[in-house]
């Protein structure tokens, strides 16, 4: 991967500007810096390795050289998206899951924003948001696609099971190929971001539906309860086993099967 090749394999992509780093702390950091510089609605940073990579809550995320995709896509969101802000990692997440459908690979998304292949995480979304006042200025969508079997973490290292698409597709992927895809199924999405097109296709790839699972809630007593689609604001429903339907909003959430 290199820059000549990136310009070449986005070319038909609506890019604001690219910067390809082969070896950075993480892409998020760096597409927040350039986003206070002024950097241009969908501008994207790409690195072949990332040294702090990280995820929701400030967990680390694994990136060796040359063994996964791990990008971050600057958004100056319009008028009419800030009032969606909340929705930008689900956007990043129903993409990712187009693109690898596009390969054969039944993708799940645990909501709200880690992708899943046979139940175990494939790809993390991480989206933070710039604020000036109470105006939303920019947004940079972080993804990280384990791609190689070397992606994956150490098993003690891991919160929720994991896998890469190279075991789960059975031969090699092309992270190009793949990061062209996400990023055109996100650019395709956008415009129906909180539509009820968008909801469905992101509650139809909703994994666990139906199940019981656990959740553990910043703020709130741990839960339990079968997961019953999601709200009109993109917020988790849970039924308890009294029947009463629960509502989770977005926040430092975990989600976990009941085994």
């Amino acid at each position: 991967m290199n820059n000549r090749l990136l310009k070449a394999a986005l070319k038909d992509l609506p890019m604001g500007g690219l910067r390809y780093l082969e070896r950075v702390g993480s892409t998020n950091d760096v597409a927040l810096a350039w986003a206070a510089d002024g950097a241009a609605d969908f501008s994207l940073v790409v690195s072949d390795e990332q040294t702090a990579g990280r995820g929701r809550g400030g967990r680390r995320w694994y990136t060796p050289p040359g063994t996964a995709l791990a990008f971050s896509l600057i958004l100056r969101p319009r008028s009419v998206e800030h009032e969606k802000a909340a929705l930008f990692s689900a956007l990043g997440a129903v993409a990712v899951v187009e693109a690898l459908g596009q390969r054969a690979l039944q993708a799940e998304i645990k909501w709200p924003n880690d992708v899943l292949l046979r139940r175990r995480k494939v790809c993390g979304v991480l989206t933070e948001t710039v604020w000036v006042g109470d105006q939303i200025d920019s947004l940079v969508i972080g993804v990280g696609v384990n791609v190689a079997s070397s992606s994956v973490p150490p098993a003690e290292q891991l919160t929720f099971p994991a896998t890469c698409l190279e075991v789960e597709a059975g031969q090699e992927v092309d992270r190009l190929s793949l990061l062209h895809d996400i990023l055109f199924a996100l650019s395709r999405w956008r415009p129906r971001l909180g539509t009820s097109a968008f909801q469905d296709a992101w509650e139809r790839r909703l994994a666990f539906r139906g199940e019981t699972v656990q959740v553990w809630a910043e703020g709130r007593p741990p839960c339990s309860g079968q997961i019953a689609g999601l709200g009109q604001d993109g917020s988790l429903l849970l039924r308890s086993s009294a029947q009463e339907i629960l509502s989770f909003p977005f926040g430092e959430v975990h989600l976990r099967p009941v085994v």
